[in-house]
């Protein structure tokens, strides 16, 4: 049996990029976002080389540091035991396969680490994709909260090489986001374009603009007088810059982009700035700030740079004023 630790892959992993295979990108699916997350970080670990019935450890810390949101054992628990059930339906002109992603979820009682195994029949879709996949940015995906939008980031980066998407029928889309049921025995959910626009297009657009390296966009396209089919619109932008909180080496282009995130946070004393690059601690300290504040986990409108010399005990707090 292989086991494989997580946080030393993910700190070395180069890029920080996953993938898999297209069939998964536009697969009929249903998750929450947490669920997502626990796939997104999965994939992050899987590596060609991998033999059958290996097993990746995911600690809850890690998973916190890296999406930016509070994990617990329950949740955890309850993730998993989800994932054991649901299913990716990936059809094609030949078959229609239904198909679960982890064949075995076991958690280690005090050490806030879960094992998983992935399903014999999902590795070809997940391991040593050579064509047909999609690659898309980890961090990205971890930075969106709504679930559709990280389905829609997932299907705007298979196609990010080109301006735009292929044209979706809405039926298939929401299909694919399991937002309707192809036999028609669930109801639909969104029936209303404009709430279909409101809740899930709008939000995932806003979202994936604001924290990702795609700029998408979107057209309705009507036949007749009803809107029967969406087209996304996508450009590459810059990555946003949320340095992981793992620790790492200082190598040179860790203390360069450490060097910019304290001019932005307009630390100027030379004194002050050697003494956080000198420390792999605060150094750490210093990225897991920058990516609170940019992700909205912590709030800092007036002095950001002199509460986090606060945060890392180069400023004393101010005392609260003593009341009359």
């Amino acid at each position: 049996m292989q086991v494989l630790d997580n946080a030393a892959t993910i700190a070395n992993s180069t890029g920080l990029e996953i993938r898999q295979h297209n069939a998964i990108t536009t697969a009929r699916y249903e998750m929450t976002a947490c669920e997502m997350d626990i796939v997104f970080y999965l994939l992050s670990l899987l590596k060609k080389e991998d033999r059958i019935g290996t097993f990746y450890r995911v600690k809850v810390l890690d998973l916190q540091h890296l999406t930016g949101r509070q994990w617990n054992y329950q949740q955890f628990l309850e993730a998993t035991s989800a994932l054991r059930t649901r299913e990716y339906v990936i059809e094609d002109n030949k078959r229609i396969l239904q198909v679960g992603l982890l064949a075995s979820a076991e958690y280690m009682k005090g050490e806030g680490v879960i094992e998983l195994e992935i399903s014999e029949k999902i590795r070809p879709y997940l391991i040593d994709l050579k064509r047909n996949f999609t690659s898309f940015r980890l961090q990205a995906a971890f930075s969106l909260s709504s679930k559709y939008a990280k389905r829609i980031y997932q299907i705007a980066s298979q196609w990010k090489d080109k301006a735009e998407t292929r044209t979706f029928s809405l039926h298939d889309l929401k299909v694919m986001l399991a937002l309707k049921d192809p036999k028609g025995v669930e109801p639909e959910q969104y029936t209303k374009v404009s709430m279909f626009q409101k809740y899930v297009l709008d939000v995932a657009v806003t979202q994936i603009n604001q924290n990702t390296d795609l700029h998408i966009g979107y057209e309705l396209i009507k036949k007749g007088r009803s809107f029967e089919s969406i087209r996304f619109q996508i450009k590459q932008q810059e990555p946003h810059q949320l340095p992981l909180p793992f620790e790492q080496p200082l190598d040179d282009s860790r203390l360069q982009m450490a060097r910019q995130r304290l001019a932005e946070l307009d630390i100027r004393d030379t004194r002050l700035i050697e003494q956080i690059l000198s420390e792999a601690r605060m150094v750490d300290e210093l990225f897991s700030f920058c990516y609170k504040l940019k992700t909205g986990k912590m709030k800092a409108s007036t002095n950001p740079g002199g509460l986090f010399l606060t945060v890392v005990g180069l400023r004393k707090a101010q005392a609260a004023p003593a009341k009359k």
